[in-house]
């Protein structure tokens, strides 16, 4: 009787047992390793700014795309540039916002021998989500995919034409996570993310830096399109090379310092500007009209205005001082009359 109610409880155990085995694991999600996030934020990034690549500045430069980054006033432009990568062979994997716990983290990007997992967002230019179809390293240089890469060819050699296939719905968004893009690492990428990375280059540490301090790349600045959305080279903010997104306001032009008020009025003044002649003067008047002249008269140069000349506006007019009349000029002599001088006193 006890081993009979021993082994009733034992098949109830087992039965149970099958039960817990049978439920159905949850769907897989994604969750980056915590060492990877460089930063939070209590809100999902902007979309992305649609804007064209520059030409690539030297051979074997790479393209790493741009992206918002989080500060203290928020989110802020970074914007796409070419960069000298750190060593023969390795690509850049671009980094990446993702919503896990709550919150969004942005992943950093790295250079490695492959192309790592960015979170499925397509920032354009041979990173269209998985991958990079914008180059690849061919023996110790890098070839360019002018498919896809703005490269002048007769400036650099090493290119080849492949037509690039999207597969990734181009909807702009900048982030993994509910609301954007639904994606999970593939096998590849996941092996990618085992290998030995390395780190942003200096130059690129210094773009991110340039980028934050600039005021117009803020997103509550420019509205979502910054006027610097890429740059030829790192870090290289105004000048050729520099692309604006598209519906962004041009950055605006210096004003010409305003004139001083009330300048001191300057006695040559004349001699500034330009000598204009009339009549039959010896200069020639120019084909358009001649600058005017301060008190010109016919045949003569302009001459310059006599300084102080007239009281200032208001003032009464000084009193001229008293001059005594001339003394009379004293007569002219005449020869002097001849003496009378008795008769022989010559003699």
């Amino acid at each position: 009787m006890r081993y009979w109610i021993f082994g009733m409880f034992a098949l109830v155990a087992g039965c149970a047992a099958q039960v817990r085995v049978a439920v159905p694991p949850p769907p897989p999600v994604y969750v980056a390793p915590a060492v990877a996030v460089e930063v939070q934020a209590t809100e999902a990034p902007p979309p992305l700014p649609e804007y064209e690549q520059p030409p690539c500045p030297e051979d074997g430069y790479l393209w790493t795309p741009g992206y918002w980054h989080w500060g203290p006033a928020g989110y802020y432009w970074v914007p796409g540039t070419w960069v000298q990568p750190p060593q023969v062979g390795v690509l850049w994997t671009p980094g990446y916002w993702a919503f896990a716990g709550g919150v969004y983290g942005f992943h950093a990007g790295y250079w490695g021998p492959h192309i790592g997992f960015y979170g499925g967002v397509n920032y354009g230019y041979g990173y269209v989500g998985v991958g990079f179809a914008g180059g690849r390293w061919d023996g110790g240089h890098f070839a360019y995919n002018t498919a896809v890469s703005n490269v002048n060819t007769t400036v650099i050699h090493n290119t080849y034409h492949t037509t690039v296939i999207n597969n990734v719905t181009v909807n702009r968004v900048s982030y993994n996570g509910p609301g954007g893009v639904t994606a999970v690492p593939t096998a590849q990428e996941k092996a990618a993310q085992q290998q030995p990375h390395i780190a942003p280059t200096a130059a690129q540490t210094a773009h991110v830096q340039e980028a934050a301090k600039n005021p117009a790349l803020a997103a509550k600045a420019n509205g979502g399109h910054p006027a610097i959305a890429a740059t030829a080279r790192p870090g290289a903010f105004s000048g050729p090379g520099v692309i604006g997104a598209r519906g962004a306001t041009p950055p605006a032009a210096a004003k010409a310092p305003a004139p001083a008020a009330n300048p001191e009025p300057r006695v040559n003044q004349a001699a500034e500007l330009p000598h204009a002649s009339t009549g039959n003067g010896a200069g020639t008047p120019p084909a358009t009209t001649p600058a005017k002249t301060l008190n010109a008269t016919n045949d003569k140069l302009a001459h310059p205005p006599t300084a102080n000349t007239q009281p200032g506006a208001g003032k009464p007019p000084a009193k001229l001082a008293k001059v005594p009349p001339p003394k009379p000029k004293p007569k002219a002599k005449g020869p002097p009359k001849p003496e009378n001088k008795p008769e022989g006193e010559d003699k």
